[in-house]
């Protein structure tokens, strides 16, 4: 299967510092709709062959210069083969139109990686966790109820976006004259930006930040349009998705089947998160003794994307959670 030939950058461009514990290299694979996807891929450079291995992607609009790496390089130091993936559509990876989301597409996206793992030669075909943050902590979900070749799977600070998409955060327009009216609004859009020529785009986290700005606002704002995580290539570091580009997650519940996920999870959250409730409500619907729910003490939903001023990612716990299940 031939892939799309992609630009790369080449020189360390990350939002954190490169370990002198992992080997890194630019990598490609593709899914099974013959879309082309860029990773980092992190080697310990202790250890032998074959390791287990770990795909990381997330949050939902960033890029994996930002958390999804910092997880990857991190875990690669414990002694885990890690790469993180941009997903279709976005930053480095193939996809047309650009800045589009599919909950069908992009849980493909985690399978995809998970073939890719599997053919390594460095790399035990039977030891293929995942870890999705933030908005992919919900498609990690439906991938690991979807593939049983994902032995365990971390959901991170996750957002349900099929959830959010339907209800709105916090439930908070949870009704059918709701979703017709966001229904209403897509489809008008779409009509819109045929005509134009051009898909309009729905704009990164708000800048100028509003003095009366949410909490939740505010935290994302410190990450994605600070030093601390900024990145050129970050959706919600800039522009956004496309208007449209995620109106499919309204009518497609990812965790539908998450019940019948048969293989290890930890969902990971911090306690004083904004949305701590859908990491509760998720682990609420998993089933056997091999599911874990761990909440930090305290650390709101970026804290758990690079560990905030407190280091508040448990890694010694996910590291556990893995060598335990892989």
């Amino acid at each position: 299967m031939s892939e799309e030939s992609l630009v790369l950058t080449q020189e360390w461009d990350k939002t954190f510092a490169l370990s002198d514990k992992v080997e890194h290299e630019k990598v490609t694979f593709h899914n099974r709709y013959g879309i082309t996807l860029a990773a980092d891929i992190y080697k310990p450079k202790k250890g032998k062959a074959p390791y287990a291995a770990l795909a990381v992607s997330g949050p939902f609009g960033a890029v994996k210069e930002q958390a999804s790496g910092f997880y990857a390089q991190t875990m690669a130091e414990r002694g885990f083969l890690s790469i993180a993936f941009d997903p279709s559509y976005t930053g480095e990876s193939g996809g047309q139109p650009r800045y589009m989301a599919s909950p069908d597409i992009n849980t493909e996206d985690f399978l995809a990686a998970v073939d890719y793992l599997s053919c390594r030669d460095d790399v035990d075909a039977e030891k293929i966790g995942i870890i999705g943050i933030c908005g992919w902590g919900g498609l990690a979900l439906n991938a690991a109820a979807l593939d049983p070749r994902i032995k365990a799977t971390v959901a991170s600070t996750m957002y349900d976006m099929s959830r959010i998409a339907a209800k709105g955060y916090f439930d908070s327009y949870d009704s059918e004259e709701a979703r017709m009216e966001q229904r209403k609004a897509f489809a008008a859009q779409r009509t819109a930006d045929y005509k134009a020529g051009f898909y309009k785009r729905a704009g990164g986290v708000v800048d100028p930040l509003p003095e009366d700005a949410p909490f939740f606002v505010k935290d994302y704002y410190d990450y994605y349009k600070t030093e601390r995580g900024y990145h050129p290539r970050s959706l919600n570091s800039n522009d956004g998705w496309n208007i449209i580009g995620t109106m499919s997650f309204i009518n497609q519940p990812l965790l539908a089947y998450a019940s019948e996920i048969e293989n290890a999870v930890m969902v990971l959250h911090g306690d004083a998160a904004h949305s701590c409730y859908m990491g509760k409500d998720a682990f609420s619907l998993l089933k056997g003794d091999n599911k874990e729910l761990v909440l930090v003490p305290g650390a709101v939903h970026t804290d758990l994307y690079d560990g905030g001023k407190n280091d508040a990612i448990p890694f010694d716990a996910i590291e556990e959670f893995f060598t335990k299940n892989l």
